[in-house]
């Protein structure tokens, strides 16, 4: 699908424009004519396919026309950073409109959150917990909200969002328009799925495989310490953006401070950072102050950096989804990406499960760089 093709509102198509969008993505192909008939819909897609666009587009759409001054459109996201950059999203797409978005998330003070929706927002992009403050003190009215997207839908799942998903679903009108986005569909999120859509377009988008742009090697601990390792690896990807990942926030930190200390520029992200710490490290990852971002599972939701070259598994997740949503951090935006795994013998048993759902033999290599001889 062309977007020059599509019957936007010209001050929509102004902003696709300057956004240089011009080929829709499979997502976005898939679920932007259903979304703009008034259908519900539920995606499936891996990070980095657009989906932000998918629904931030027909929400401009149909807001574009009517009234203004009151929310009118609420989006559900797991974290500030997916918060600001759906805002930005909203703003960019939306900038010939005059219609008003702004966000919700905690870590800062309400007031200016409060007197943003006050001055007549039309869209709110939040996160659960300060929403559900917000709503509390009554600072926000959301009986007129005519759509609700949940975004990230598993992250959200994984972080405990859904007990105040819940909560904020039940004070909206029964009468909205609803779009669930997710990686994965766990048991959860398909019974949420099931009670808030009615008579959804299901969309599928390779959610259970990686994207193609990503080259997957596995290299076993044999003889080499993984630290040792770790420091091989990464002198043959010098000046690489790249994301490690580790079970434990004292591994996360140990493994920066040793980093830092054979001459590399790391910095680990800690879930128990404060929010004003935690943006200082994102954004000075984003702007290539330092090259290297160590990090847990629980630490890294939000992640979102196009420009990440090479995901490290330092320490193996426990799932194969975890594995998915951890290499799709990379090979985005039309990239291609890098995903090294350290595999150490108790761990194939997940690695033919990855194999497994990606219909596919991963490569096993050495760091000397030649392949391994089949075997595991």
């Amino acid at each position: 699908m062309n977007f020059s093709e599509c019957h936007f509102d010209p001050k929509i198509q102004a902003g696709i424009k300057a956004c240089g969008y011009t080929t829709a993505t499979p997502i976005q192909s898939q679920a932007i004519s259903p979304a703009l008939e008034g259908r519900d819909v539920m995606g499936l897609a891996q990070t980095g396919t657009g989906k932000t666009a998918a629904f931030a587009l027909p929400i401009l759409e149909k807001l574009v026309h009517g009234r203004r001054g009151r929310v009118r459109s609420l989006v559900l996201s797991p974290t500030r950073e997916l918060a600001e950059q759906t805002l930005e999203e909203f703003q960019a797409l939306g900038r010939k409109t005059g219609l008003r978005a702004v966000s919700v998330y905690g870590g800062v003070s309400k007031f200016g959150q409060v007197s943003k929706i006050r001055s007549g927002a039309d869209i709110v992009v939040a996160c659960p917990g300060r929403l559900l403050d917000l709503m509390q003190d009554r600072a926000v009215d959301l009986s007129r909200v005519e759509f609700l997207v949940l975004d990230e839908g598993d992250r959200m799942l994984d972080m405990g969002f859904m007990p105040d998903i819940r909560k904020i679903i039940q004070s909206l009108p029964t009468k909205r328009q609803n779009m669930l986005f997710s990686a994965t569909m766990p048991q959860d999120i398909n019974r949420l799925a099931e009670d808030i859509l009615n008579d959804p377009v299901r969309i599928k988008v390779d959610h259970e495989r990686p994207l193609e742009s990503i080259t997957q090697c596995l290299y076993p601990v044999e003889r080499m310490p993984k630290p040792e390792m770790l420091l091989t690896l990464l002198k043959q990807k010098q000046e690489e953006a790249t994301l490690i990942f580790t079970r434990t926030k004292h591994m996360a930190t140990k493994l920066a401070k040793r980093l830092n200390s054979a001459g590399f520029q790391a910095r680990d992200l800690q879930g128990n950072m404060s929010q004003n710490n935690r943006r200082r490290v994102l954004d000075g990852f984003k702007k290539g102050s330092f090259t290297i971002l160590v990090a847990t599972d629980i630490a890294s939701r939000g992640i979102d950096v196009a420009r990440i070259d090479h995901v490290i598994n330092y320490d193996m997740p426990d799932t194969a989804e975890a594995y998915t949503h951890r290499i799709g951090r990379t090979g985005r935006a039309s990239r291609s990406g890098e995903a090294s795994t350290f595999v150490e013998s108790a761990n194939y048993g997940l690695v033919k499960a990855i194999e497994r759902r990606q219909k596919q033999r991963l490569l096993r290599k050495r760091l000397t760089g030649a392949s391994r001889p089949a075997g595991r």
